[in-house]
Parts: C-alpha cells; structure tokens; sequence
C-alpha cells in the first residue's frame, strides 16, 4: 500500500503544468528525468548552468561533460542553453523559475521545510535549495512517508534546522499528496487503501 518511486515521480510531475520551469532537487527528484517523453515541453533547470534538460542519457549517450548540480550525466533538449552559476543564480533569486521539486527530511504543518543537514552528522553542503525554496514560484516536496526508524517526516514543527521557513506548497509522499489548510496538511490524494490513520497523527492531517 504504497507508491513505488517512480510512482511517486510521475504524482509530482501530474501536479505541473506542461511548459513550465523545473528545477530537480537531488535525490528522489532526479527520477523525474526517468520519466519525461522524449520529446517533452517542460523547461528542466539545472543550476549548475543548465537550461533544457533532457532525459536521462543512455549508456551510449553519457557524454562526461554534460552533468547536473548533483553530478549526475545528463542529455539536453535541442534550443538548450549552457550558462555560469551567477546567472543560473539569477534566474532563480529572479523568480523566474516555476517549480522546484526538492526532497525533504522534515517538513511541518506551517509549510517549512528541512532537508539540508541533521545536526552532528557529515554533511556535504546544501547545493541551491535556499534559494530554490525562495526564488521558485511553486515548491513541491518529494520524499518517502516515514523515516527508517518508522517516525513520520510530516509534523507539527520541524526540529532540524530549516532549509525555509513557510515556503512549500505540496509534499508527495509514498502514501499520498499533500497541500496545506490552516496549519494542517490536506490530503488531495491518497494510495489506494491508505487511510488517515496510516499517515500520522490524526490532528494534523484533513481531508
């Protein structure tokens, strides 16, 4: 009872409307490139310097310098442009791009989001995701319902150190999606067989 990962892709790309800006957090996010036609009209970002994203190369396509803010090899659309970080900087602090897709490690009812670091943990720095969550226009969150240790990454309040504070608009989950209502998150979609029992605490989640 429960979305696959590619599942969980195809729910987040569901929610945006073709021709829009899209910048791919790492992670979860990046199987969204899995997913796309191979002649798609989104405008994928990248801010390593990347506009018009293709899908995920083949084996006989990887070219070693063509690769995305998560070093990840990628394939570009034809009309797709290559630029420093100040201006791919600019592009997102500019509020031009539409969505970014970013996984999450926490995020609470008042729509903040952590997902950078857990205190005393290694860490490899947190890419351009403060700016993502303050520059894009929309920000959906991508991530799996539950922790290993079974707790619940949806809660009342964040207790690791933010990424934004107030700046996600949905969360997809493998058990559901999510948007916001007075504090609460809202239920727009559930797993087939999921319940409101199964998501959490009660109190923080309507229909």
């Amino acid at each position: 009872m429960s979305w696959s990962k590619i599942e969980m892709a195809k729910e987040a790309l569901n929610l945006i409307p073709k021709g829009s800006s899209i910048n791919l957090g790492i992670g979860l996010p990046t199987l969204i490139s899995e997913i796309l036609p191979k002649e798609h009209d989104y405008i994928i970002h990248s801010e390593n310097g990347v506009l018009g994203v293709g899908q995920r190369p083949s084996k006989n396509e990887v070219s070693p310098t063509l690769i995305n803010a998560g070093k990840e090899t990628i394939s570009v659309i034809p009309g797709a442009s290559f630029f420093d970080s100040s201006t791919s900087f600019g592009m997102i602090r500019g509020g031009h791009i539409d969505y970014c897709i970013l996984g999450g490690m926490e995020v609470d009812s008042e729509r903040s989001l952590a997902n950078w670091m857990i205190p005393g943990k290694k860490i490899t720095g947190m890419g351009g995701a403060m700016d993502l969550v303050n520059g894009a226009k929309n920000v959906i969150v991508m991530m799996t319902h539950k922790n290993k240790d079974d707790t619940i990454k949806l809660v009342k309040k964040c207790t690791l150190p933010l990424t934004g504070k107030a700046v996600v608009n949905t969360v997809v989950t493998d058990l559901g999606v999510f948007s916001f209502e007075n504090e609460k998150f809202k239920v727009l979609k559930l797993v087939n067989g999921v319940t409101l029992n199964d998501l959490g605490s009660n109190e923080l989640f309507v229909e």
